[in-house]
Parts: C-alpha cells; structure tokens; sequence
C-alpha cells in the first residue's frame, strides 16, 4: 500500500471513507441527489428528514463520534433548520455546518456565517459546489483538531 492511498480518512467495512455527512432536509428528492453527488465521492451518507429526526440520528449510537459534517435546509416542519443548527452548534460544536436552502437570504446567510456556519449553499446545488463545500468543511473540522 502506498502512503498515498492511506492519506485519506478512516475505513468502514474495509473501504476507505472520506467522511460520514448527515444530510437534514424535509424533500426526499433533495436528499437523494445530495446523497448520491457525496457517495460518489466517497462519504458515506446519513438522512434526517427534518430537525428532529437530525436529533436523533446525531445522538443515537456511534453517529455522535463520526459524524465530520452536517448537511442543514432552513425550512422544514417540526424543528427547523435555525433550531437544527443551533442545536448542533451548542452540542456538536466541533461538527462543522453547511445550510442548503431554497431560499436565498442574504441576511440569514449572514447571520448563519456568524454563527460559524461554514457554507450557505442555493438549491439546486451544484454537484461540484456541493463536493467542494463538503470537503472544505471536513478540512477545516481537520484543522480544529490540531
């Protein structure tokens, strides 16, 4: 094996992984497409369809220490993606955060940003912004560790 090929990230199930991503939106079809865009990139992907499900999902299990990004909407039922992201920020505040909404705000945006959310991504994202996104926020998780 060369060094190269040990650079990258942990390994589930004997395949390497570049990251595990929780990806909370209330629309099926979103979260199919974000899903896909990252598995093809090597993450292994977790859904959550709203705030609360997300919840569950970081805190159940091994997901809390595995987790490297979450992947938030804005709107959503239940709880919604400000609470979502507060949430995360105040419990997992070493989980870096990317908002993926529909509606584009450039106060939320910048108020999210303050925050320490890492990214404000437009739907319909990108595959590349997306990916890009993604691995800038694992890569700054990466730096916060040192």
């Amino acid at each position: 094996m060369s060094e190269n090929e040990f650079k990258s990230g942990f390994f589930i199930g004997g395949e390497a992984c570049e990251g595990r991503v929780l990806v909370v939106d209330d629309e099926p079809d979103i979260r199919k497409i974000v899903k896909m865009t990252l598995q093809k990139a090597g993450y292994e992907v977790l859904e959550a369809e709203n705030g609360e499900k997300a919840i569950e999902v970081i805190n159940s299990g091994e997901n809390r220490l595995l987790l490297d990004v979450v992947i938030c909407d804005i709107r959503m039922p239940k709880i919604n993606g400000a609470e979502a992201v507060a949430y995360f920020r105040s419990n997992y505040p070493r989980v870096p955060l990317i908002v993926l909404t529909g509606f584009p705000d450039t106060d939320m945006a910048t108020s999210f940003l303050r925050q320490g959310v890492v990214d404000y991504l437009v739907k319909p994202v990108e595959g590349e912004k997306l990916r890009s996104a993604v691995a800038r926020a694992i890569e700054q998780r990466e730096l916060a560790r040192l």
